[in-house]
Formats: structure tokens, C-alpha cells, sequence
């Protein structure tokens, strides 16, 4: 059960004064999402993006123009439109030092005439501009008594706005959240708190929302890193509970005696790299070991993960156990299949395909020979953790791909089996703040050697203006034998962004080079998307126009010419990921990066990173940079729990601190029992990792 001190914080917007159906539907959108509507905690939790600043001038010819200006003046002249004419009304109000025009469109006469009566003094907020070089506000912002100045804040808080809320309203029902924060019973550890000068989480609930400065409204302060700190400590003690469940659960010593290892290493084309051997080392080690494995074999674009898979799967079948790899899309799970299954079978191993798409005698046949372990390996889609897929015996998942996986998902893998292994791959290098954040329950191998032969690819950034010079260069290359990787953002043309669409420029590339185009996009039928990949890798193809499904993993040793178009509206790992499918055969490969200028210069940063690197981990740190995590890990576009407070990219330190304090608190109070242990549970519950709890009361 949630603490009830939390109960006015999670309650629905509705339940604030001012917050009608109407309004509440607008927030519910906004804030909301497809399973609950948008509660207190989740405005309180809306920090502001700035401040304007209102604090008054002396007198009207010190105002700035162009500012937002604050003054007060007695109002001297009303000036109604002419009848019959669409012209404003004006007022003119004026101090000792000068006047302004106070311009109103479409006003109601007789609610100006009561507001601003004929020689009544009025303290006005507004943008003051320059007309016909007189001064002159239209639609002042605030006009107020100057009884009422103390009111007025002299930086007022800019929220985040959506379609059907204004500014005003915004910044009332926000406030009116924030004050709904009770006196919390204090969670952090005493000395940490003197030391960091932090205020009670009250007390910086209230700063965050009544900023001092416009520096303090861009969250540059004391008070958002202890709310942040709180945040990243509540994470931290959810990821130290489930690591100390995952140890508590009986795991299952899983050895073999090396033959099938053996006879996959041996059919092996090329030499394991020294990363490869050390993680296939490690992570057998694990294996063996009666607690289960929790690792993330971290490794850039092509540095041999799914031979270090494979040479674990290995181990669990010299055992008698079985092992599933599971993949993101289909396209890979199959790509995983057909690259596996030759060593596989060189090995005696049986290996089988099941993803959505499996149906009828086939899809019965692999089912069979899972539930009575005839099947060593099944590779596949998240179908794979469907019901009605039975085990024979479990001992390995393997889940490539799935940063986007939270803690909470990796805990429901091992449910198909006893004491399930889990190994998580993924070739998106990961600043180390946020494997800390986001894999702080895992043991993490880093591959970070590619494997030899692999040659360097050329990187050149390229005006859209030369689109012509590109489709020769792609001709030329398709002339003397290579194929090529054509990627775009949108699959159809959008009217909103000037953007070429894959459809689009298929149609324009078939027009010059016949039936060497193909086109995939995920809006294509499974069959069809399967064919258009066979065709290219089997050479029919020569030009694949693609939208960014071939992110992750497709390998086509040949294709050695990569176009990303609009290259400046893509992240830099989805950059490098893409990069990551050409390079991977003999031949020399060249990444155009096709832009179209003028440049912004967050764009301007990650082509030239690009040009400069091909490593992986130093993107990865400038896409932090440039970025912030929740677009880093995806979690923008994939749902997952999004940072609401803390911003790990700048606040490493206070991680570190997090991470320090909740292994000592897990160690020396694990069942949160102590005074501390039981304001640890409200804050668990305050930012949603409630799992954590029900992991205490699971034993």
C-alpha cells in the first residue's frame, strides 16, 4: 500500500481548485498516458523551462524596448475604436518621465473603462514595443492595483504549455500542486545532507516553482539537484534490491565439459578477439556459479557479440539445457537464425526460429520440441516469453537489442525456466553514468576491439544541393560491384516536414536504376519486408532505399556505400548504428552523410563528431552532451521511465553518491525496517519504484 502522506500527490489533477472536466481532459493528455489520467505529483513535478522578469523599472523612460517591462503610471486618456471601424482601443497611462500606449483588440469597452479608470495609478507587465516611434503594449500581460504589487513575482515562472492551457494557467495550477507537497519524513542519510547544504525536499519542492533569478529557473540550483539526488537514490535502491533478489534466488550452477564450444570455435572463419574471449570467460564463469547471472555484454557496432552468444547458448546445451536468443524485430531474430544456424548445426546443436509469424503445423512442431528439449536454441521475438511457450529445461536468455528493457522487464525474463540466466546484449554504447543508472543490477562485459579485417569507413558530410553528385558516386559503386544502403527518415511524404520520404526517393532511384532498387520500411507486411532483405543480400538488389529499420544489426558484408539522407535530423547513435551495417566485408566503405543547410549547431556537433570518430563510447559521451539520457536510451520514443527531476549528464557526481549510499543502506538495513528504512519506502513510492517493495514483501 502506497504511505497515505503520499495521497494528496496522487490524487487526479481534478481535485485542484480551478481544475474543471475541461481543463482535467487537457492535462490528461499532456501529462497523462494510456493507463492512468494526470495526478498532482505529476504537475508538481513540471519544472520550469525559464522566467520572465518582472520586477518594476523606476520609471516609464527607463524601460527597456523589446523587454518585458514593469511599471507603474496613472491612466491620463481612453481612445475607443472609431464606430464602424476594426481599429483597437487605446489608453494612454503616463508617469513624470513619459507615456504608453496600451493597445487592445477586440476589447469589451466597458471591462477597460473598470479596470483602468481615468486617473487611477496601475502597475503594468508587458512587452513594450516601439510604433510609429511612440511607445506602445499590446495586450498588456498584468495590470494590477499597486496596493497588489507584492503580488507580483519578480521572476514568474515559463512552464511547458499544450494545446488548451495558457501560460496564466499553467503557472497557477502548477503552483497549486506544489502546495499540495506535504512535510516529507526526511530519507536522506544526515551528514550527506549537512555536507551538500541541501534544504528539506518541502522546502526545495517550494524554491523550484518561486525561482529568484532566471538562473534559477533554468533548474540551476541547490534545490533541483536535491530533488534530483532524491530521484537517483530512489533508482538506486530499486536496482540494489533487485540485485540482492537475483542473488537470493537459488540460481543453478550450469558447466559443460567444452566439446560443443570447441568444435563452434574451430568452425569459427576468423580469430576470437582478446574482449571476445575475456566476456565468453566471464560469462561462463557465471554460469557455473549457483547464483543467477545478470550481465550486459556492451559492445560497439560489429565487435562480435553474437559469437560470444552463441559460445554461452553452447555452454548451457553441453549441460542439457536450453537457450533462447530474443531479438527486437523480426528481421533480426531471422538474420540471428540464418547466422547461427550453420555453425550451430557444424556444433550438433538444433536450433529453431519462432516469432509472431510462426503459424499453424510449423509454429506446433517448434513448440514441441521445446517442451521436450529437442531444440537446444530458440531464437525469436518477444513471442518467445508469449504463454504457451513451454521449456524443457531453461537455463540461458538472451536478450539482444533491448536497452529500452527496464529493470522491472528483466526480472519477468527468468519466468520461463528455473533460475533462468540473463544475458543482455547491446551494440549502442552507453555513457558509463547511465550503465550506472540503468544497468546498476547488471555485471557489464565491454567488447571493444572489432574484430580483424575490419577496414576504417570513410565519413563525409555532404549539401543536399549535390544530390545529383551522390546518385553518380552510387551508380559508379553499383558499376563495379557494391551494393548500397540509401536511408531516410519518413516512409511517405509529410506535408508538415520537408523531408525525403523512402517512398519518394525508391520511386526517384527505380526511375534511374531499374529493378536494382528495393525499398523496406516497417510499414511493409512481415513477408514482404523478409523479401526485400533476401533480395539484397543475395546480390538481386543492388541499392536498398530504407527508413532506419536497418538500425539495428542487419549484416550485408557487401553493402560498403551508406547514404543517410537528412543525416541532421538523426540522433548520433541512430547516426552510428547506421554507419555500423556497411564495413562489415573486405571491401573499403564510404558513409555519405546528405544534409540540408543552413546547419543548427547541435547538428553542426554531430556530423563533424561523426566525420572525426568511429568510436562508439566517444559518441556516445557527445550524444549525452548534446542530448540529455531519455533520448540517448530511447526512452523518449519507447515509454520507458524517463528521468522527471535528476539529469544524469550533469549530475554524474550526485550518481556516484546515490549509488555509494544505497548499497550501504541495502546492506545494513535490507528489509527497510529502521526509522530511515521507512522514509526510504515513501520516496520508493514518490517516484515510482514501487517494485522495489513489492520485491521486499516477495522475501
Amino acid at each position: 500500500m502506497r504511505p497515505s502522506i503520499l495521497d494528496p500527490l496522487f490524487a487526479p489533477v481534478t481535485t485542484l481548485a480551478g481544475v474543471g472536466p475541461k481543463l482535467g481532459k487537457v492535462l490528461d493528455r499532456f501529462l497523462g498516458d494510456e493507463t492512468r489520467p494526470a495526478r498532482v505529483v505529476d504537475l508538481m513535478f513540471q519544472l520550469p523551462t525559464g522566467a520572465v522578469d518582472r520586477r518594476p523599472s523606476p520609471s516609464i523612460a527607463d524601460t527597456p524596448i523589446g523587454d518585458v517591462a514593469t511599471f507603474t503610471a496613472r491612466v491620463s486618456e481612453h481612445r475607443p475604436a472609431p464606430a464602424g471601424k476594426k481599429a483597437p482601443y487605446r489608453i494612454i497611462v503616463e508617469d513624470e518621465t513619459g507615456d504608453v500606449t496600451l493597445v487592445f483588440f477586440h476589447a469589451d469597452s466597458r471591462h477597460l473603462v473598470q479596470t483602468l479608470p481615468i486617473g487611477a495609478y496601475r502597475l503594468i507587465s508587458g512587452k513594450l514595443e516601439l510604433w510609429e516611434g511612440m511607445r506602445q503594449m499590446v495586450h498588456p500581460e498584468r495590470i494590477l492595483d499597486p496596493k497588489l504589487a507584492a503580488t507580483l513575482p519578480a521572476f514568474e515562472p515559463v512552464y511547458p504549455l499544450t494545446e488548451g492551457i495558457g501560460q496564466r494557467m499553467m503557472m497557477r495550477t502548477v503552483q497549486a500542486a506544489a502546495e499540495r507537497c506535504p512535510e516529507m519524513p526526511e530519507w536522506q542519510d544526515p551528514a550527506f545532507l549537512a555536507k551538500s547544504d541541501f534544504p528539506s525536499f518541502h522546502q526545495a519542492v517550494e524554491a523550484l516553482h518561486h525561482p529568484v533569478d532566471r538562473k534559477a529557473a533554468e533548474g540551476d540550483t541547490v534545490a533541483r539537484r536535491r530533488i534530483g539526488y532524491d530521484e537517483l537514490l530512489a533508482s538506486q535502491i530499486a536496482l540494489a534490491l533487485v540485485r540482492r533478489q537475483q542473488k537470493k534466488i537459488a540460481g543453478r550452477a550450469t558447466t559443460g565439459d567444452g566439446g560443443v564450444r570447441f568444435r563452434i570455435q574451430s568452425a569459427l572463419p576468423f580469430e576470437l578477439t582478446e574482449g571476445q574471449r575475456k566476456a565468453i570467460a566471464d560469462i561462463h564463469a557465471d554460469m557455473a556459479r549457483p547464483e543467477k547471472m545478470l550481465r550486459l555484454l556492451q559492445g560497439d557496432v560489429g565487435s562480435g557479440k553474437t559469437v560470444v552468444a552463441l559460445m554461452a547458448m553452447a555452454a548451457a546445451a553441453e549441460a542439457g539445457r536450453q537457450s533462447v536468443l530474443m531479438a527486437p524485430t523480426e528481421i533480426l531474430a531471422r538474420q540471428h537464425a540464418e547466422r547461427l544456424a550453420p555453425l550451430a548445426e557444424k556444433a550438433g546443436l538444433k536450433l529453431a526460429l519462432l516469432t509472431g509469424r510462426e503459424k499453424g503445423a510449423g509454429r506446433k512442431q517448434v513448440l514441441a520440441g521445446l517442451a521436450d528439449g529437442s531444440i537446444d536454441i530458440a531464437v525469436g521475438t518477444h513471442a518467445l516469453f508469449q504463454e504457451g511457450v513451454a521449456f524443457y529445461d531453461l537455463a540461458l536468455a538472451v536478450v539482444d537489442e533491448q536497452h529500452r528493457f527496464g529493470v522491472h522487464q528483466r526480472l519477468l525474463l527468468g519466468s520461463k525456466g528455473e533460475a533462468v540466466d540473463v544475458l543482455v546484449m547491446t551494440a549502442t554504447p552507453i555513457p558509463r553514468t547511465l550503465s550506472l543508472t540503468w544497468f546498476g543490477d547488471m555485471d557489464i562485459s565491454i567488447l571493444s576491439e572489432k574484430p580483424a579485417g575490419r577496414k576504417p569507413i570513410v565519413t563525409r558530410a555532404i549539401s543536399s544541393e549535390r544530390y545529383d553528385e551522390v546518385v553518380g558516386a552510387i551508380g559508379r559503386a553499383v558499376e563495379s560491384g557494391a551494393q548500397a544502403y540509401w536511408v531516410c527518415p519518413l516512409v511517405q511524404e509529410s506535408d508538415t516536414l520537408d523531408v525525403a520520404a523512402a517512398q519518394e526517393r525508391y520511386d526517384a532511384l527505380r526511375d534511374i536504376f531499374g529493378d536494382k532498387v528495393g525499398l523496406l520500411h516497417g510499414q511493409m507486411p512481415g513477408r514482404e519486408k523478409d523479401a526485400a532483405m533476401a533480395a539484397f543480400v543475395a546480390g538481386e538488389t543492388r541499392i536498398l532505399v530504407s527508413t532506419t529499420v536497418i538500425e539495428v544489426g542487419v549484416d550485408v558484408p557487401n553493402a560498403s556505400v551508406m547514404v543517410i539522407e537528412h543525416a541532421e535530423r538523426f540522433g548520433l547513435a541512430q547516426l552510428h548504428q547506421l554507419r555500423g551495417r556497411i564495413g562489415r566485408g573486405s571491401a573499403a566503405s564510404t558513409c555519405l552523410l546528405l544534409y540540408k543547410g543552413p546547419l543548427g549547431p547541435i547538428a553542426e556537433a554531430r556530423l563533424t563528431i561523426m566525420r572525426e570518430t568511429e568510436d562508439g563510447f566517444r559518441i556516445a559521451e557527445e550524444d549525452l552532451r548534446l542530448r540529455g539520457e531519455g533520448e540517448v536510451l530511447g526512452t523518449k520514443q519507447s515509454g520507458s521511465p524517463d528521468w522527471r527531476i535528476a539529469r544524469p549528464e550533469i549530475d554524474g557526481d550526485l550518481l556516484a553518491a546515490a549509488r555509494d549510499d544505497a548499497r550501504l543502506l541495502i546492506e545494513r538495513d535490507p528489509h527497510l525496517e529502521t526509522p530511515r528504512g521507512q522514509a526510504i519506502r515513501v520516496l520508493l513510492y514518490l517516484f515510482e519504484r514501487d517494485v522495489a517493495i513489492r520485491l521486499l514483501r516477495a522475501g
